[in-house]
């Protein structure tokens, strides 16, 4: 039996996994972006999904023979796609900055990622109109305005941090226009990540009849997931070549013996720690019950509250005005309201049409 509050705080889970994911990053040493990204994606979307996969849905295999190869395809392809808005999304961060890039992209995603769907299986006003609809609705109307006063605490933290001369990060090349253009474009392709999910959906319903129970999700996710590495690993693969920096992959004399493995680990932990959010994002996904459309836009949601809340914590917000700072604890209240609104209406939707 479905339990959306469960959902909810498994929801939160994969959100402290994917707003953790790059914090190891921070300790690797000797190696280019290009050798990082290309280990921690392979163990994240190609690597993790399929040993889980393989792990925790019986007779795997013959549940990707059983799905028609459309469905398989069309999966793989919108993964595939999903895979060239993490580019997009790093070179956003080097004209409008990480908050605004972030805020809005994740923003984008949160909207088409939930709302597509819906307009795809023409359930859209069904949804709206079923029991504890117009509540889920308001939650996810509240998550964006949360997440659109994030935004405006990101911008005015790093307005401060530039005033206090304490922003020692990548210099940022201001370019509203061309800054805006990328990240627009990550948001639409981030949300193509959540669309790839409900088309491979099939395959999960075909992993339950098999036993998958709970896990159901982690047969199709391999269909997205792989797609988006198949993506990033061509494209970083020839990055590599050109900037010949991708023999640090395997020389560990070069980097050193320590520093090696030191990356190879971190880089593993990320890839580990970005496959987490999916992970826990299929389950949570299951105990949503009949309001499943409403995981996406909970899941980037709870992704924005908690990388700020992990800002916090690693003190990034140290020296923020405490105008900025009290804009930021709104924008966390906001959002925490929306996801206790949220997880109420499924919940009210599932006890009614359960009869309870």
């Amino acid at each position: 039996m479905a339990n959306p509050i469960l959902g909810t705080l498994i929801h939160a889970v994969g959100g402290v996994a994917a707003s953790t994911c790059y914090v190891p990053f921070q300790k690797v040493k000797k190696w280019s972006w290009d050798s990082y990204w290309i280990v921690q994606a392979s163990f994240a979307w190609f690597i993790f999904p399929f040993l889980i996969g393989f792990l925790t849905v019986p007779n795997l295999l013959d549940v990707f023979n059983d799905a028609s190869n459309e469905i398989l395809i069309n999966a793989t392809l919108l993964g595939a796609i999903y895979g060239f808005g993490g580019m997009c999304f790093g070179f956003a961060i080097r004209h409008i900055g990480y908050s605004l890039t972030y805020t809005i992209s994740i923003g984008i995603s949160a909207i088409l990622g939930t709302i597509v769907p819906l307009i795809m299986h023409g359930t859209l006003v069904e949804k709206f109109n079923a029991p504890g609809g117009y509540t889920i609705f308001f939650g996810m109307f509240l998550a964006l305005i949360g997440i659109i006063i994030c935004g405006v605490a990101g911008y005015r933290k790093e307005k401060d941090l530039k005033n206090n001369n304490a922003n020692n990060g990548e210099p940022l090349t201001f370019n509203m226009k061309k800054g805006l253009t990328l990240t627009l474009i990550a948001g639409v392709l981030s949300a193509v990540f959540g669309i790839s999910l409900e088309v491979g959906a099939p395959v999960a319903e075909i992993a339950a009849d098999y036993g998958a129970g709970n896990f159901e999700g982690n047969a199709n996710l391999i269909l997205s997931t792989g797609g988006a590495f198949i993506t990033n690993f061509i494209w970083f693969t020839i990055v590599g070549l050109k900037n010949k920096t991708l023999k640090e992959v395997v020389d560990i004399k070069g980097v050193g013996k320590k520093h090696y493995f030191l990356n190879l680990g971190m880089s593993i932990l990320s890839g580990a720690l970005w496959y987490g959010q999916f992970f826990f994002y299929g389950i949570g996904h299951v105990q949503m019950g009949a309001y499943k459309f409403a995981s996406w836009v909970l899941h980037m949601s709870m992704l924005i509250f908690f990388s700020y809340i992990v800002g916090i914590v690693l003190k990034e917000w140290k020296q923020v005005t405490k105008r900025t700072y009290f804009t930021l604890v709104i924008a966390l209240v906001v959002l925490v309201i929306s996801f206790i609104i949220i997880a109420y209406g499924s919940k009210l939707g599932t006890d009614i049409s359960t009869g309870h």
